[in-house]
């Protein structure tokens, strides 16, 4: 302590030296210019400035810990390090929080808190202004410039808020020595099998200089087996016929000895096999094989795999990824565990299943032994990425699990060791998701985007034939192409959400790409390639120029809107009203058909009233598709509205036919309130910005205009209530499949009741038959 009190009071010196000399000051900015490392040693409290094209990475590390708090560690010159508490402050905090993706900082750590860190210490005597962007830019010692040891690792606590719309996050990723591993592949040895994708059985091979390398089998386990079929994609592994890979590498052998030419020789040498590692010795709950204990060759060894040859791995793929395996026997995916809201195939919010109703996963001590469970359960690989902070959305109903500890072979995350969550526990801001690896499979190489301003947007190109059968980059019809296409797209090209489908590109630069190959292309939205979507067998396009092609907007990030159903359950109830009070709302169409031949001003209509409360819990702030300069005013009742169509509400009968609606045509989008935390950035008033911004609500009250089904000429009987929001796909989001809201409704002709009111894909499959096949509904009689 005696000397970091010394160490701080030299410091303290050393500022009064430069504030009185001008002329010594160094910029807390990065110059323009920068002088190469080698060059020049970094000056005492100057900034320390990355590559302009490379970001600081920063992390949370160390035990115990939450997702928002750790101590700090920075990337820098392809190594993790520390950075030490000497001058530490609350303000250098909040710049790394920020950093993070954490709104602030709410306090920080000295002594090595959260345990001592590895490697090198980074940086020292840190001080930040509180307006930098990264850490780097504060003032410093320079870049491993230090006198401390990492007793004196400093450490901080985020506020548990993000920042909406931040793409990074706090992600777990495995801590493995990339520098002796990097790719690691099976190299197909059947003809038939190359052809093929995934490539599911070969030779382990491992990248090693300019070529690859083999691994000897001599020791090998069906653990290890099991971490190369993870990190690959798999989630189980099948055994090999190893005499067959023996007798062919015989039988090359022997053929290739009977070969006598110089040139052929040269090439047989060129053949042998390199061997890399030793030994293997993995427990199998490891996600890379960087992470396993391994022994690598020596460079002089003269015997690299004495009685053994090279590792041989098969593995079996999940059940999206199997073409014609032949197998009679599938294996089935879990219906216990789900993934929601990622854009890419293997990714999301972890969601599990608890007698009827889905929920979530509290990220304390999530872990990626944990994520790979989840992983391996849902047919993909490994987790490539556990992740923490609701890096992919929230979600709206319970949080079940808090604190899973999984060792990384137990068959469900069920079968792991978790706590139970109490109301104080977490919130859905500490949302786990994952990100699991998955097969190569080669889709992103048939499809390309042109003329765009980013990499994010352009015109699609697949390949495909044309009108000659030449296989090269052609164009997709843009008349039916919509947000579920492009969703499609964006995904097979690995780019992330749809923002937008575009059905014309001419603003585009043109590429020489003219024919049409795809039309009438159709998608769920769930597909992992356009080929996989519906599309016409032959090219029907009234509109065929190029500027009249399909085209994309990709984002990292988008929005995903929930309606509250639990408030729509609470606050419905029924007004007979005036229809001197209706005039405003029948010029808006929120009136049944039948109102039109009402004795208008005399009579009332009959109203099914509720409140709507929407959140926006994606990553992204909801905004209308529309400009303000198309929004259309409405002096009625005094606003602009951004949407046509925003939400449908429905009255269904038994089978399914609308028997009363809502025509709820346009609406003022605005942050009603938010949570705490979270500032509210729109507002329909004075012709303000429309929006939802992430974290915050729109809140229609039952007391307003338009907020109700015209019920006038409804019989008594039983029936369900549906709830659409952005029903045409209009605005990108992040899931659809939560944007419809359903109760069962009971009416007898004074009276109305709501009950099992829920989000579409809140409950199983096996309770939403159940809803659907509600006592009454199938005679619409009252039970």
């Amino acid at each position: 302590m005696l000397a970091s009190k010394l160490r701080r009071g030299f410091a303290l010196l050393l500022l009064l030296f430069f504030v009185y000399s001008p002329c010594c000051v160094s910029q807390s900015t990065p110059p323009t210019v920068t002088t190469p490392a080698s060059s020049a040693r970094p000056s005492p409290w100057s900034a320390s400035p990355q590559p302009q094209t490379q970001r600081l990475k920063v992390r949370l590390a160390g035990y115990p810990r939450k997702h928002n708090e750790g101590r700090v560690e920075l990337f820098h010159q392809g190594e993790w390090g520390t950075i030490c508490d000497d001058d530490f402050s609350i303000t250098n905090a909040n710049v790394l929080c920020r950093q993070l993706g954490f709104v602030a900082a709410t306090a920080w750590t000295h002594s090595a808190k959260y345990g001592k860190g590895q490697g090198k210490i980074w940086l020292d005597n840190v001080i930040c202004s509180g307006g930098e962007k990264s850490i780097d830019l504060c003032k410093s010692r320079g870049w491993g410039n230090s006198d401390c040891t990492h007793d004196e690792d400093a450490g901080v606590v985020c506020k548990d808020e993000r920042i909406p719309g931040f793409v990074d996050a706090n992600v777990i990723e495995a801590h493995v020595d990339e520098d002796k591993l990097e790719e690691v592949r099976l190299r197909p040895v059947l003809a038939a099998a190359k052809k093929k994708l995934p490539i599911t059985e070969g030779v382990v091979e491992v990248k090693h200089k300019d070529g690859w390398a083999q691994v000897c089998d001599v020791g090998w386990t069906v653990k290890n087996t099991r971490v190369i079929c993870g990190m690959l994609g798999f989630p189980h592994e099948r055994k090999v016929n190893k005499n067959f890979y023996r007798q062919t590498a015989k039988a090359k052998a022997n053929a290739k000895s009977k070969q006598s030419s110089p040139g052929q020789r040269l090439f047989l040498q060129r053949q042998k096999n390199v061997f890399h590692i030793h030994s293997v010795a993995c427990t199998g709950t490891e996600v890379h094989l960087a992470a396993c204990p391994l022994e690598f060759n020596r460079p002089n060894s003269t015997s690299s795999c004495e009685g053994g040859s090279p590792a041989v791995v098969s593995c079996m793929p999940g059940p999206l990824f199997m073409q014609s395996s032949g197998l009679k026997k599938k294996p089935k995916t879990s219906s216990n565990v789900r993934l929601k809201g990622g854009a890419r195939l293997g990714e999301g919010r972890v969601e599990v299943l608890k007698g009827n109703e889905w929920g979530t996963v509290c990220d304390d001590r999530w872990s990626l032994q944990s994520a790979s469970v989840v992983c391996r359960e849902l047919g993909f690989g490994s987790a490539k990425e556990a992740m923490t902070g609701a890096r992919m959305g929230q979600g709206m109903g319970p949080i079940y699990m808090n604190e899973v500890k999984c060792v990384g072979n137990e068959r469900s995350i069920w079968s792991c060791p978790f706590k139970n969550i109490t109301s104080e526990d977490c919130q859905h801001t500490e949302d786990a998701a994952v990100r699991c690896n998955i097969p190569y499979m080669g889709l992103e190489n048939s499809i390309r985007l042109t003329g765009g301003r980013t990499r994010y947007e352009g015109r699609v190109e697949v390949l495909g034939k044309d009108a000659n059968g030449t296989e090269g980059w052609g164009l997709i019809c843009g008349e039916t192409w919509t947000t579920k296409e492009a969703i499609v797209a964006c995904r097979q090209l690995g780019l992330g959400y749809a923002n937008q489908g575009v059905q014309e590109t001419w603003y585009w630069d043109s590429s020489n790409v003219t024919d049409m190959v795809m039309s009438g292309v159709k998608c769920t939205g769930g597909e992992m390639s356009l080929t996989q979507c519906q599309h016409h067998k032959t090219v029907s396009c009234q509109k065929a120029a190029a500027k009249f092609a399909a085209g994309v907007i990709c984002s990292e990030t988008t929005s995903d809107l929930v309606l509250n159903a639990s408030l729509v359950q609470q606050t419905v109830y029924i007004e007979d009203r005036p229809l001197h009070m209706l005039y405003c709302a029948a010029e808006e169409d929120c009136l049944s058909k039948s109102a039109a031949k009402a004795n208008w001003p005399y009579g009332h209509r009959r109203l099914l009233r509720f409140s709507s409360q929407i959140h926006n819990i994606g990553r992204a702030d909801f905004k209308p598709k529309a400009g303000r300069h198309s929004w259309v005013w409405h002096a009625c009742h005094g606003h602009y509205h951004s949407m046509d169509i925003f939400t449908h509400y429905d009255l269904l009968n038994a089978n399914g036919t609308k028997v009363a609606e809502g025509h709820k045509a346009s609406f003022c989008l605005e942050d009603t309130d938010c949570q705490e935390g979270v500032s509210k950035r729109y507002e329909c008033a004075n012709f303000g910005d429309q929006g939802i911004t992430v974290g915050c609500w729109d809140l229609y009250r039952h007391d307003i205009d338009c907020q109700w089904i015209d019920i006038t000429d409804v019989k008594p009987g039983n029936y369900i209530m549906q709830v659409v929001i952005n029903p045409n796909f209009e605005v990108a989001e992040s899931d659809f499949t939560n944007n419809a809201m359903k109760c069962n409704c009971k009416y007898d002709g004074h009276r109305i009741w709501f009950h099992n009111c829920h989000i579409g894909d809140a409950f199983s499959e096996e309770a939403e038959r159940r809803f659907e096949k509600y006592p009454g509904q199938l005679n619409n009689q009252i039970s």
